[in-house]
């Protein structure tokens, strides 16, 4: 009989986009693109396309907790990221139960604000993100304006960039990839640092007519795979980037807009 290969497991605790486009749908189809089998806590329903959030409905934060924990005791997940969470309750909840699984690396996409520009991230769960999860993360993924709230300052260029990803790496001794997609121009640069001081600045041509919704929880599922497979950080990182770039070159095609295409 011939011998099965295992496939390893990562989690994401995220809320649901009953668009399809991001949260716990795009990390599903990533994890499954990048070869690992995906569980799930859901923080929070959403009713919501890529124009806009009309209504979210929070899970209590005992129940984000219990799922959680069904997942850890069952499944041997070997990588687990974070999305959407939302509210303080919900994000202290989250890191009380991760704490208890220090071995297992952890990959932040500190989620605030939709691409539509809806808010995911109640005011007063800030401080409570930044107290209590971003410490225990191992990467942490945040575009410009997630960096501008978590360091409180502009950041209006690649230099500056480069000081805010070092700052967040150091802060949170976690690999911090800083995604530039929000500056202006067709020039496109992100950022890795390390807790060390080690910077990398990479540069790729924006990719037009195209409905990004959802890349960033597209990149941060693919990075927490490609750990889960057992890669580098840094290799993971280079990895995710490449299978999203991927997805955008070759979006699907629905009469409304292009969208990443999850499994290219």
């Amino acid at each position: 009989m011939a011998s099965r290969s295992t496939v390893p497991a990562a989690l994401s605790i995220a809320g649901s986009d009953s668009g399809a486009n991001a949260g716990i749908q795009a990390d599903l189809l990533s994890f499954a693109a990048n070869g690992v089998y995906g569980t799930t806590a859901i923080t929070c329903l959403t009713a919501q396309n890529p124009t806009g959030v009309s209504a979210i409905q929070a899970a209590e934060a005992d129940f984000v907790e219990a799922q959680i924990d069904q997942v850890l005791r069952y499944y041997p997940v070997k990588a687990i990221k974070t999305g959407m969470l939302f509210n303080r309750e919900i994000i202290l909840a989250v890191a009380r139960r991760l704490k208890k699984a220090p071995l297992i690396p952890l990959v932040i996409d500190p989620v605030s604000v939709a691409t539509s520009g809806h808010a995911l991230l109640q005011e007063d769960a800030l401080e409570a993100l930044k107290l209590h999860l971003l410490p225990l993360a191992t990467v942490l993924t945040p575009n410009l304006d997630e960096a501008k709230l978590l360091l409180n300052r502009q950041i209006s260029n690649p230099a500056e960039m480069r000081e805010a990803a070092l700052d967040l790496a150091r802060a949170y001794q976690a690999t911090v990839l800083l995604k530039g997609g929000h500056l202006p121009g067709d020039n496109l640069v992100d950022v890795v640092a390390s807790p060390d001081g080690q910077s990398q600045r990479f540069n790729q041509n924006r990719i037009l007519d195209i409905d990004t919704h959802g890349s960033g929880c597209t990149l941060s599922a693919a990075i927490a795979a490609q750990i889960a497979r057992g890669n580098s950080i840094p290799n993971s990182i280079s990895i995710a980037r490449s299978y999203l770039r991927q997805g955008m070159e070759n979006p699907i095609k629905l009469p409304q807009s292009p969208f990443i295409n999850h499994l290219p």
